[in-house]
């Protein structure tokens, strides 16, 4: 092939930088939409509510078992869906709208409830259950067409690293509304008259969830006009087969290098969520003495610092990548997050309490370097599977990843609760027993950096390579031509 002819075909394969913004805008919708409501969970059911904390980390944990059945289901129906209008888009329009509606009902729950009980725990536990049972479907009918349009917007192993780049890092900045909701709460709107260091937190929670589902809404809407299904009229209209259910998740494991992905981003999930509460409770309770309007504030200051080390880190990684491949700018992302989780031991200080943003900054620039990757990654294993399957199963790899990575999540979030119990962490008391700031501190400090390290054992053993995947589009396209 001539030089001009291959420079024409690598123009082709990019995506112009407003679609891929475009693109990126989805990641508000799985940010809030899915982790909005773990974020602020313990804040608003346990300190303001008084739900104990196991049973809110108990369900924490069966929310995401039952989320992660849904969207192995979610990705079959959208891999076998067709219309004039794709099969990703339409669910992302109408499940997309409908997500944003449904996200302040989440938090409908009235203070007086936390009397009374039901089968011997609080109602307030069993609305938890019962509001996530119904609004889980309906955000993973969003999420799951919507992650696996991203493999489909370029075959270039290049070009699906910067469409992840701007993902990721526009990941970072919608992920600073999680971190800032309760910041929200401190406003002067909320603060309880009389009462000192007290505020309406469930309220600020339930204004602040409308006005993110409003902008949710108005998101999914510009996604479907802007962002277009590339392999959907030349490869996949093509294939006659239907994918059946079991091709959906038992053939997907069969796959070797998505095992290996799925072993990285899987470690990684269990490790950072395991004491994924613990950093809130260690920041109001240690760096800010049990003052949670102060905390919130700090908390709030770290999101920005995460946002920033995520959105500096995107762009940094991808040209990493692109001088020493995927594999070896994942083991790098890695260090990073093993340097700012390792050391949240020293930068947590209550007599320095700006240091711990340097720590959140440098988690920040791991988890989008991290995800980035893995998403590019993701890509790559959905040609090789096509190579050897003839199909384009681009739903059900991204479900059966998700159903993998929120099994993690769940077990993290119930043993964050455990292990808040088993400190003998208190939330009708400001000051917490030495030993209780201790445990929270050292399993903040220890757990993400074991499950780091397994990330980099899971990398090593990753078999597509730059080359490797070069060879696998060009047999592709030899095969059934290009996109």
């Amino acid at each position: 092939m001539n030089q001009e002819r291959k420079a024409d075909i690598q123009q082709q394969d990019r995506l112009p930088i407003l679609t891929k913004a475009a693109y990126g805008l989805g990641t508000a919708l799985d940010m809030w939409g899915f982790w909005l409501f773990p974020a602020v969970a313990f804040a608003v059911f346990n300190i303001y509510l008084g739900v104990e904390p196991w049973l809110v980390g108990l369900a924490l944990t069966l929310i995401r078992v039952y989320d992660a059945f849904t969207d192995p289901l979610a990705g079959w129906l959208s891999d076998n869906f067709r219309s004039r209008h794709g099969r990703r888009r339409p669910f992302i329009l109408i499940a997309g709208i409908l997500s944003g509606l449904g996200l302040p009902l989440l938090f409908a729950v009235s203070p007086g409830w936390s009397t009374i009980n039901f089968l011997g725990v609080s109602v307030i536990f069993w609305y938890m259950m019962g509001a996530s049972l119904l609004y889980i479907p309906i955000i993973s009918s969003f999420s799951v067409p919507y992650n696996s349009l991203g493999a489909e917007l370029s075959p270039d192993y290049e070009e699906r690293t910067s469409i992840m780049t701007y993902r990721s890092a526009m990941q970072k900045i919608f992920e600073v509304a999680n971190f800032y909701a309760l910041r929200f709460t401190n406003l002067a709107w909320f603060l309880i008259p009389g009462v000192e260091n007290k505020k309406n937190t469930l309220l600020g929670i339930q204004v602040y969830t409308s006005i993110l589902g409003v902008v949710m809404a108005i998101f999914a809407i510009v996604i479907f006009f802007r962002v277009k299904e590339r392999y959907y009229d030349k490869v996949v209209t093509k294939i006659k087969e239907r994918i059946s259910l079991k091709s959906a998740f038992y053939e997907t494991l069969k796959c070797q290098p998505f095992r290996m992905m799925m072993g990285f981003g899987a470690a990684f999930t269990l490790g950072t969520s395991l004491v994924g509460a613990l950093g809130y409770y260690a920041t109001v309770y240690y760096v800010c003495a049990g003052n949670t309007i102060v905390g919130d504030n700090w908390n709030f200051w770290m999101g920005v610092a995460f946002m920033i080390g995520g959105f500096l880190g995107a762009p940094l990684l991808n040209r990493v990548a692109a001088i020493i491949e995927k594999r070896n700018a994942v083991i790098i992302a890695a260090a990073i997050g093993i340097l700012g989780y390792g050391g949240s031991w020293f930068l947590y200080n209550p007599l320095i309490p700006w240091l711990q943003t340097i720590a959140s900054g440098t988690m920040g620039m791991a988890a989008a370097g991290l995800w980035m990757l893995h998403g590019s990654i993701g890509a790559d294993v959905i040609d090789y599977d096509e190579l050897h399957t003839g199909k384009r199963r681009e739903g059900s790899f991204t479900a059966c990843a998700s159903y993998l990575l929120k099994l993690g999540n769940s077990g993290g979030y119930f043993v964050s609760g455990l292990i808040l119990g088993w400190a003998g962490f208190d939330s009708s008391v400001a000051v917490q027993t030495p030993e209780t700031i201790f445990w929270i501190r050292a399993m903040l400090a220890s757990i993400p950096v074991v499950g780091l390290l397994i990330v980099i054992f899971f990398i090593l053993r990753m078999p597509l390579t730059r080359q490797k995947s070069l060879d696998i589009r060009k047999a592709l396209e030899e095969r059934r031509g290009t996109v």
